[in-house]
């Protein structure tokens, strides 16, 4: 129990450190950050690895994390080396089949994040989407064009135009 209790401490301690990217909503780069740190960490919790040794392995691969970070922060092709790049979807209402079939991804399954993500079952309605590094579709809508409506008060005397948005 009291490695577990240490091995919590330290981990919360060193994750905090490492800021909120490694349990954040983020790219592949941080998920395999998270996952690699628990398998670690579990080894020292139940005894299969050298205590100290694992506790210095984890601090390490903590900061290996937050300089591939800074790195990529200054670099931007070390940046899409360890996060990826992201794609376009939907393009002025149109569907990029291509990027869809490289990414695996149905159209049901882009249907789907676009009525939770852009509330519109309409892709005519929207002129951008990106498939994020992150793995989220993202969407920005087609700008909506008013509707006019013209009323004669006054048969040739007034008009007034009103615009609907």
């Amino acid at each position: 129990m009291l490695r577990a209790v240490i091995i919590y401490g330290f981990a919360l301690l060193i994750i905090r450190l490492g800021k909120k990217r490694i349990f954040g909503r983020n790219t592949a780069f941080d998920v395999i950050m998270g996952i690699v740190i628990g398998s670690v960490f579990s080894r020292a919790v139940n005894g299969s690895a050298p205590f100290w040794g694992t506790i210095t392995a984890g601090a390490m691969l903590v900061g290996l994390h937050w300089l591939f970070a800074v790195i990529a922060f200054r670099n931007s092709a070390f940046g899409t080396l360890v996060k990826g790049h992201s794609d376009m979807l939907i393009k002025e209402g149109e569907i990029q089949w291509e990027k869809m079939k490289k990414h695996d991804l149905s159209e049901q399954d882009l249907m789907e994040s676009m009525r939770l993500n852009a509330s519109t079952t309409q892709i005519e309605n929207i002129k951008l989407a990106t498939l994020e590094r992150n793995g989220n579709i993202s969407f920005i809508q087609q700008d909506k064009k008013p509707q006019v409506v013209e009323l004669e008060v006054k048969e040739g005397v007034q008009t007034i135009r009103i615009e609907i948005n």
